[in-house]
């Protein structure tokens, strides 16, 4: 389709000006040169292009470097099929050769993980009657309740429990600094931990009725009780041991610990590696004055840097859509597929090529009537029969060229701008909800100035941003080892008028 603009005059300034009148004129610098598809003057084409998947062999670089957040669960769904995760890390001792004390004894165990949760959903229970185990002590016990953000079904075969199971690693897992993948196989042992996990996290409160002193609080975390005889053996009978004197004895006789759950069916949930812990209560003799006492103290594991930790996600993509995309070597360059699957964690992403025959055409125009790009984007639809769901749609996207050593000219440009998005999400409440990715600088750059026309590339993800400063801490950067969503787009299907397409304003002189 083609529809011409009227006042003409007004779009010589963009020629004059190129790159620099859509960084200084733009109303919402989002959209860089969106303006110019909704009412503004010049011609706007569309062109079809050829859309593909991405077979990632379900594995992605999945060590300490690349997740800031560790994923835990499994989601079962008939397009994508099951996806599984796993999370397994190093401990260290808060000090190295510790001291317990005469006859020290644990009390209890417990591992606290913090996973990303609705702050502004809490419930609330008091009880005015509560009476503190440890000497009897009359008090209040406060406990708020918080759902964590799930991705996948709100409920397990017909409840909202997870097993949750904490196992002894027996594989060295080497150090932080080490590239592992998600595929990964670590060997690990008895079980050590579980924890019948019901969705939320809480945070408890418990005050003297006396004094309204503070006794007990802890803030919202899941809380894995631990196996108090395990470590009784592995860390109080090994006072004084050299395997408890430094990091490196330490990590290579307790090499670590592995989070997994029994069901294959259910959401996916996240959490913060560098907060994780693990917390030894134990008892033992105190002598002051002659008299002995028993004072329980605690003693901290960390599970957050120096460790190594690796996320490892398994899938079982039998009878499914996805199970039919070819090697990436055999992608589907030339027709291109209908369907593009796109999904985090290893699973596919999706190529598109803007055909050698666009390219030219625009050249020629270019040459011959002097035209200008003014505004280019790639607009892309959820498939509204296979992926007509409940599930949260991707909000963004990791979008590249083939090959890049750099963001694409539009996100080193203009990242900065206030409200700057290189993807644009729209009705992403409604069946189909769309996308549009910006190429306008990329697009120009290939008609104007003879850069290579190389193939984009999506994956399900987002760049990822440096939390004190707001910027991107560079193009390798994203959260791909840690997204659990999905996405089902439509692609090059001719008959379909939802297609992706290539949507182009551009003036003349």
């Amino acid at each position: 389709m083609i529809k011409n603009i009227k006042n003409i005059f007004q779009i010589a300034s963009v020629i004059v000006f190129g790159s620099v009148f859509l960084y200084n004129c733009e109303p919402e610098a989002d959209a860089l040169g969106e303006q110019f598809f909704d009412g503004a003057d010049g011609t706007e084409v569309q062109y079809d292009l050829i859309a593909y998947n991405i077979n990632n062999n379900d594995t992605v670089r999945s060590d300490a470097q690349e997740i800031p957040l560790a994923t835990l669960g499994a989601f079962s769904e008939g397009i994508f099929g099951m996806q599984k995760t796993a999370f397994v890390s190093q401990l260290r001792p808060s000090l190295f050769d510790p001291v317990f004390g005469d006859n020290a004894v644990v009390d209890s165990v417990v591992m606290v993980i913090k996973p990303l949760y609705a702050s502004d959903s809490v419930t609330t229970s008091t009880d005015e009657n509560y009476i503190h185990p440890d000497g009897n002590i009359a008090a209040k016990k406060i406990v708020n309740a918080y759902p964590v953000y799930k991705y996948g079904k709100t409920k397990i075969n017909g409840n909202t429990n997870f097993n949750i199971r904490v196992h002894e690693v027996t594989d060295f897992l080497a150090a932080n600094s080490d590239i592992s993948y998600s595929n990964k196989t670590v060997n690990y042992g008895s079980e050590i931990g579980h924890k019948l996990f019901d969705g939320k996290v809480y945070s408890t409160s418990i005050t003297k009725d006396a004094d309204n002193s503070s006794i007990w609080s802890h803030e919202a975390s899941l809380r894995i009780p631990m196996n108090p005889t395990f470590f009784q053996t592995k860390i109080i009978a090994k006072q004084g041991s050299a395997d408890l004197k430094d990091a490196a004895s330490f990590i290579r006789y307790f090499r670590g610990v592995r989070l997994s759950v029994d069901e294959n069916d259910g959401y996916l949930f996240r959490f913060t590696p560098e907060s994780a812990e693990i917390i030894m209560y134990y008892k033992s003799d105190k002598t002051e004055n002659g008299t002995v006492t028993r004072p329980q103290s605690s003693f901290k594991f960390t599970m957050g840097a120096p460790n190594a930790h690796i996320g490892l996600y398994t899938y079982n993509r039998i009878d499914t859509p996805v199970a039919t995309i070819p090697p990436a070597s055999s992608s589907n360059t030339v027709t291109g597929d209908s369907k593009l699957y796109l999904q985090g964690m290893g699973g596919p992403s999706a190529g598109i090529s803007i055909p050698a025959s666009v390219i030219a055409t625009l050249k020629d125009k270019f040459k011959n009537d002097k035209i200008g790009i003014m505004g280019a984007k790639i607009r892309m639809y959820t498939d509204e029969v296979a992926w007509n769901n409940k599930f949260q749609k991707p909000t963004s996207f990791v979008f590249l060229q083939k090959g890049a050593t750099d963001f694409l000219p539009e996100l080193a440009s203009f990242a900065q701008l206030p409200q700057f998005s290189l993807v644009r999400a729209f009705d992403l409440d409604k069946n189909p909800g769309y996308y549009d990715f910006t190429v306008t600088q990329t697009l120009k750059e290939i008609i104007e100035s003879e850069a290579p026309n190389k193939d984009f590339i999506i994956h399900a993800g987002e760049f990822r941003v440096d939390p004190n400063t707001g910027k991107y801490y560079g193009y390798r950067f994203d959260s791909r080892s840690y997204t659990p969503n999905r996405v089902v787009l439509v692609g090059t299907d001719p008959g379909n008028t939802k297609k992706i397409q290539l949507k182009v304003i551009y003036g003349t002189k």
